[in-house]
């Protein structure tokens, strides 16, 4: 990325000048849960222009950041290796922003993959560890998740099928995960709605994915 160039001689700096560029970070973070295509990179970023999204697809794969595949008669974009060391970065980087989340804007989403992410970033594995293997079936705004936790490994895929707990929410799900809101008062506030499952499991959902506000 040859158009940002701070003039200066560290780490940092070198990231800054590979991802700095607005909305690289989130097409790295939205392909951290999987290859996408070109039109799915777009669905999921809707209000990025297509030739900014062009562009920043090409600066990513000239510095090794991520790479073009065929994958079913289609191509696809992938993060390398070196792309996917990122994770944690986005990952803490995404549990610092939380503290300063708030309340959405009026024309803010969330999307499966930020709503993915988000998930991976509260996920305690040491708590997960302790309880019993859950699947939650999540509907968060047009987030659609099926949440498999066993012991401390997380899956997270979209879509459905069989769960312990479903329920649905809306960005206020903030609230339960930073421990604001108890799961009790969530559902009887309505923040959370149970679709299916035995209520307390919701408490579950809370201590397994947690971050302070």
């Amino acid at each position: 990325m040859a158009g940002r160039d701070y003039g200066q001689y560290d780490g940092i700096t070198q990231a800054l000048e590979l991802v700095g560029e607005r909305w690289a970070l989130l097409i790295v973070r939205d392909l951290l849960v999987g290859p996408r295509r070109y039109g799915e990179l777009a669905a999921g970023l809707p209000r990025i222009p297509s030739n900014i999204l062009t562009s920043r697809l090409k600066e990513l794969q000239a510095v090794g950041i991520l790479r073009r595949v065929p994958h079913s008669r289609v191509i696809v974009y992938e993060l390398t290796p070196y792309g996917r060391e990122l994770e944690p970065v986005v990952l803490a980087l995404g549990a610092w922003g939380f503290k300063k989340l708030g309340d959405p804007r009026e024309e803010q989403i969330i999307t499966p993959d930020s709503m993915t992410i988000s998930l991976r970033t509260a996920f305690r594995p040491t708590v997960a560890a302790t309880l019993p293997a859950t699947a939650y079936g999540a509907r968060v705004g047009p987030a659609e998740l099926l949440i498999r936790v066993d012991g401390p490994d997380l899956e997270v895929v979209r879509g459905d099928g069989p769960v312990d707990l479903a329920f649905a929410a809306g960005p206020d799900i903030r609230r339960l995960i930073s421990g604001e809101l108890a799961p009790e008062r969530a559902i009887a506030t309505g923040v959370v709605e149970v679709l299916r499952g035995p209520r307390d499991l919701l408490r579950r959902f809370a201590d397994t994915f947690h971050l302070a506000a």
